[in-house]
């Protein structure tokens, strides 16, 4: 039978059929002797072709394949470096939830994600949560980050989950569609799924005064069908966010604003490092490009991690 996945938990997958009931499902060894070096061979989201437990009255079975996948979100295992995880597959829309503080989401894991799903053609909209506990510094900080990613291409909504503001916008752009939520620990995604469709019922935390981290609510991604015709998975909190699979002459093509210049460099394969007549460069020096997206650039392309906040006023 053919199914999609809904939940993964390592070890067993809830599937649901195409008869519309669900299934846990485990799957054959040899999906784990392939050479996979996926920390989850499979993923929520995936297709899958799954053969039906005869035995028990339990509605149970066995993946057998994995269809070709549309697309995916990738990032590196946080605890196995050489390992990567697959957040889902078959996306339609991946909304990141970003917040100023409790707890603070900086501009390299932003990008980080957004070239991930530009690779992979995945829409991206970023969602500015918690609008409704900001002070006036940090509103005018919600507003430059706003207006910067708005004029490289991506939507942008101030939102607040608690509160239900701008709620149907994020619905409007979500009907039709297989979307993705995702964003550090404490962002408020399953407050604000929640606030999207209340039977569900998520559970929620309160951020740890003493860290301004939040607490790991959701343990495994899952996908939930909703009543406006579109689905969600929510996924686990995520600290950071490695790139994978993106080869370094590549990379550039993936920050839209680069892109759209790269034609007016000198050199085809231009890096935008040291290369001469580099219009990226040029844009840059004009702030045409900001420099916190740059600066993300460059720690992608020396493979470094993104635990510092860069200055997103400044080239500091």
């Amino acid at each position: 039978m053919n199914g999609t996945v809904y939940k993964s938990t390592g070890s067993w997958y809830l599937v649901k059929g195409q008869d519309g009931v669900f299934y846990n499902c485990r799957i054959k060894g040899k999906f784990r002797i392939k050479g996979i070096k996926n920390t989850n061979p499979v993923a929520v989201g995936d297709q899958v072709v799954f053969k039906i437990d005869d035995a028990g009255e339990e509605k149970t079975g066995v993946i057998q394949k994995i269809e070709a996948r549309k697309n995916y979100i990738i990032r590196k295992s946080v605890n196995l470096s050489k390992q990567t995880h697959i957040i889902a597959a078959n996306i339609d829309r991946a909304f990141l939830m970003v917040t100023i503080n409790n707890p603070p989401t900086f501009t390299s894991f932003i990008d980080r994600f957004l070239v991930t799903a530009e690779a992979y053609d995945i829409q991206s909209v970023i969602l500015f949560n918690k609008i409704d506990t900001y002070n006036e510094e940090e509103v005018l900080e919600v507003k430059f980050l706003k207006s910067l990613y708005e004029n490289i291409g991506y939507t942008c909504v101030e939102i607040s989950a608690k509160q239900k503001n701008n709620v149907d916008k994020v619905k409007e752009l979500m009907r039709g569609k297989t979307c993705l939520f995702s964003g550090h620990s404490g962002v408020g995604k399953s407050t604000l799924i929640n606030a999207i469709e209340p039977n569900l019922n998520l559970k929620t935390a309160e951020i740890s005064e003493q860290h301004l981290q939040g607490q790991h609510t959701t343990t495994f991604a899952e996908m939930y069908d909703l009543s406006f015709d579109a689905k969600i998975i929510d996924t686990p909190g995520i600290k950071g966010f490695g790139i994978v699979e993106i080869e370094k002459e590549e990379l550039g093509d993936y920050f839209p604003e680069f892109f759209q210049r790269k034609y007016l460099c000198k050199f085809n394969n231009c890096l935008h490092i040291d290369e001469p007549k580099c219009e990226v460069k040029n844009a840059l020096e004009k702030n045409e490009i900001a420099w916190s997206r740059y600066k993300s650039y460059l720690q992608m392309i020396e493979g470094e991690d993104e635990n510092y906040r860069t200055d997103i006023y400044t080239n500091k």
